[in-house]
């Protein structure tokens, strides 16, 4: 069956590339998510007045890859223990979230957050927050699949 779920946690560029690497994703689409404005431009989004955070849309076949699974490697895309930087970009726009669509959804979410929070891999506080799912805004053409139509990669090359 096919699912989406909706993830914040920095650029979503590199985000979306990363998850378009794993087995079971089907599709990714990027764009805003969590603010007070109906169809936001990247221009609105980055003035930091819509409430907005990048966010990328997942669809994923979870007869394949879990929902869990996606988690677990989404917080590895990003550092999710600071709330304003949580990865190479500084803005509000950059915030860790996990959008829910189900009480299941919301439940799996904290259960890999308290995990995470209790494994040693980190040195502070998981700081993602898990809040309903809203309206999710497509992003502009330009800003969907970034790193393939530039030729870009997020994984070290093999040719080095």
């Amino acid at each position: 069956m096919h699912k989406k779920v909706l993830l914040a946690g920095g650029c979503f560029w590199g985000i979306e590339a990363r998850f378009q690497a794993i087995p079971g994703v089907i599709s990714t689409q990027v764009g805003y998510c969590g603010g007070n404005m109906e169809n936001p431009t990247y221009q609105d989004v980055c003035k930091e007045i819509t409430g907005h955070v990048e966010t990328v849309e997942v669809t994923y076949d979870d007869a394949v890859v879990s929902l869990k699974q996606l988690l677990e490697a989404f917080f590895q895309f990003h550092d999710p223990t600071d709330a304003a930087y949580p990865g190479l970009d500084y803005a509000s726009q950059y915030r860790s979230m996990i959008f829910y669509e189900s009480d299941d959804e919301r439940d799996i979410a904290e259960e890999v957050i308290a995990f995470l929070d209790i494994s040693g891999l980190y040195d502070r506080p998981i700081v993602t927050r898990v809040i309903p799912a809203c309206t999710f805004f497509p992003a502009e053409e330009y800003h969907q699949h970034y790193y393939e139509k530039h030729g870009l990669s997020v994984f070290p090359s093999d040719e080095e």
